[in-house]
């Protein structure tokens, strides 16, 4: 871990993003919002067993794993309000690096504020996942908005955790990247960026080293997270992925998956915001 956070360092040293704080014309009053009645989004009842299988934090009353998605969640806040952003991608630079359940539980713990809603959508076109995450079992999403005019109100998915709200990616697609950056899709991306002035936007995005997409559609974004896994992250793939990005998307910090253990056991994740 310690070659990790040497080359995040490193990065750093070479130039630090510069993005200043942008108004965006959203409210930002913070005020107790009243209960959310959901009626035409469909609710989802996840089931206990399913959640503590795919390691969601909502499944886990207390303990290390989830007071590490909060202590991530209040960096993260923080970091969005200075700048009034809003729409955040979630990448790694390889496949298998936790970035897609570091996504849903980072969206998880965000819902549970009682000031904040959150809309996590699956992006990943290549691989979806999130439906997965939350035992949705195969079913309609992104790409059957984009691709078959499906209504975005028809897909999208409340599995009763807060104030969270799920777009599934539907099918896996090939050609994600044009698709990704497409009119409708960005149309879709000022949609959900301006209608709740409370609302976090998480995009769970494909690996930033394996596709285009990220790249493509990383200026649609306000920042990104970079998940890394150690022992299996590279410091040149690390190096790469944030040179890659340093000019195109600030980078809000880099979430070193599975530090210092070898096991996914929930005690033994540990989350770690180098930025």
């Amino acid at each position: 871990m310690d070659r990790l956070r040497a080359a995040v360092q490193l990065f750093k040293d070479r130039g630090k993003h510069s993005a200043s704080p942008r108004s965006t014309g959203r409210n930002n009053d913070q005020s107790e919002f009243e209960p959310i009645v959901y009626t035409r989004t469909r609710s989802l009842d996840v089931p206990t067993p399913v959640l503590r299988r795919q390691r969601v934090m909502a499944a886990y009353g207390k303990g290390p794993y989830v007071d590490a998605y909060k202590i991530l969640r209040t960096q993260i806040l923080q970091r969005l309000r200075q700048h009034d952003w809003n729409v955040l991608g979630v990448t790694s630079p390889g496949y298998g690096e936790g970035k897609t359940l570091v996504a849903a539980n980072l969206a998880v713990s965000l819902a549970m504020e009682m000031t904040q809603t959150v809309l996590l959508v699956d992006s990943n076109l290549q691989g979806p996942g999130i439906h997965e995450v939350f035992g949705m079992g195969a079913c309609r999403g992104l790409a059957d908005y984009l691709l078959d005019n499906e209504p975005v109100e028809d897909l999208l998915v409340h599995p009763d955790m807060g104030r969270l709200v799920v777009l599934p990616a539907g099918r896996a697609i090939p050609n994600s990247a044009e698709v990704l950056i497409s009119p409708k899709m960005l149309a879709l991306v000022e949609e959900f960026k301006h209608r709740y002035p409370s609302r976090v936007v998480i995009f769970d995005l494909p690996p930033l080293l394996h596709t285009a997409d990220v790249l493509a559609f990383s200026p649609y974004t306000d920042a990104l997270l970079l998940v890394v896994e150690e022992g299996k992250t590279t410091v040149e793939e690390l190096q790469r992925a944030l040179l890659l990005v340093k000019d195109r998307r600030p980078v809000l910090g880099t979430v070193i998956n599975k530090a210092g253990r070898s096991d996914l056991s929930p005690a033994g994740m540990r989350k770690l915001l180098t930025h």
